[in-house]
């Protein structure tokens, strides 16, 4: 691992996108987002995905200063056509003006089609998670999750996140996909040369992938295989409740949008595939005073931290802890990538002559 200071690493970040010719304000929140990732110990999700982003901008594929076209509209919802935009600025701006209804109205969610990756998804909740709210943020993906009992992919890792505030910055944040793993993380045994460890992901013919490599090429083409839907690690009956979260995703991303679904989502071999997102605010005092709501959730959050840990591990966490603490690290020691990540990264920045 190298460490590189978060701020060095956002301006890089988000000078290459500008060279991309993305506008400054969409590559700064792309970039935050990105080393958001990283910052936070979700390599996956982080700067190793620079160069989809790169090759899907050069290809038109995902474009930059796009107005979404706004299909639905009330008081407390939203529905967009994304237009291929950049993902992850289009997200910041609709859980903005999401948080913006729930300060109106209470509530407000947004249902998107037609954009792009949006990185990491418990980004999104956390914007109103610090305006006293509970957020909610979906998206549906490529098909690469493979329902109970088949063999070919028919739903993306379709990840679900959660954020709820308390005080002093601590909250509850849940991000996570309905698959045992997510693509990007087989990329990472691909890269580090290591099998796919049983339980994660099957071959063409539903048997246990070992491959990475392989894997990846199949799911791209559709040829068979894929992730395991959440909870078939250990008995492949079990994963009837991942792939049940991930339909319910794909519903309230794509079909509440009009947008693509199942194996209908697919990447190409440079980039990957235009996407559906939802998202919701909820502001807390629509169910009771929002300063004995975190007093609560304070009390729920350090009980659960406190909680005596099984033989052999170090600790109790609750969702998010983890990452908090990774990204107070991150902030006081610098950013650590893999060096691997790290050159690939600087090769991207000096194809487009900027000095690292």
């Amino acid at each position: 691992m190298i460490y590189i200071a978060r701020l060095e690493l956002e301006n890089l970040c988000s000078s290459i996108f500008q060279k991309l010719g993305i506008p400054q304000e969409e590559a700064d929140d792309s970039a935050k987002i990105l080393v958001a990732a990283d910052a936070r110990g979700i390599k996956s999700h982080g700067v190793q995905r620079m160069k989809r982003y790169a090759d899907g901008i050069k290809a038109n594929l995902i474009k930059g200063n796009v107005q979404p076209t706004v299909l639905r509209k009330t008081p407390v919802s939203l529905v967009l056509d994304a237009g291929g935009g950049m993902g992850l600025s289009l997200s910041v701006k609709a859980m903005k003006q999401v948080v913006a209804m729930a300060k109106e109205h209470g509530i407000g969610v947004c249902s998107i089609r037609n954009s792009n990756h949006f990185g990491i998804a418990g980004y999104y909740t956390e914007i109103a998670a610090k305006e006293d709210m509970i957020g909610v943020a979906l998206t549906n993906t490529a098909a690469l999750g493979v329902p109970t009992f088949a063999k070919k992919a028919m739903f993306g890792t379709n990840p679900i996140a959660f954020a709820a505030p308390g005080h002093d910055g601590r909250r509850f944040s849940l991000d996570m996909a309905t698959t045992t793993t997510t693509r990007g993380v087989i990329e990472m045994y691909e890269k580090t040369g290591r099998k796919i460890p049983p339980g994660l992901a099957v071959d063409i013919h539903g048997l246990p992938a070992e491959d990475p490599a392989r894997l990846l090429d199949d799911m791209l083409y559709q040829r068979g295989g894929g992730l395991l839907p959440l909870g078939a690690e250990q008995n492949p009956s079990r994963g009837y409740k991942g792939y049940g979260l991930a339909v319910m995703v794909d519903i309230l991303t794509a079909l509440c949008s009009g947008g693509a679904f199942g194996e209908a989502v697919h990447d190409s071999a440079i980039t990957s595939a235009r996407v559906c997102h939802f998202f919701m605010a909820t502001r807390i005092d629509i169910f009771r005073d929002p300063e004995d709501f975190k007093t609560d959730m304070d009390a729920m959050l350090a009980a659960l931290a406190s909680l005596p840990p099984s033989e052999g591990a170090e600790r109790v966490y609750y969702a998010g802890l983890r990452e908090q603490e990774a990204e107070k690290s991150s902030d006081e020691n610098g950013v650590p990538l893999p060096e691997t990540t790290w050159e690939s990264l600087k090769a991207i920045a000096e194809e487009l002559g900027l000095r690292v």
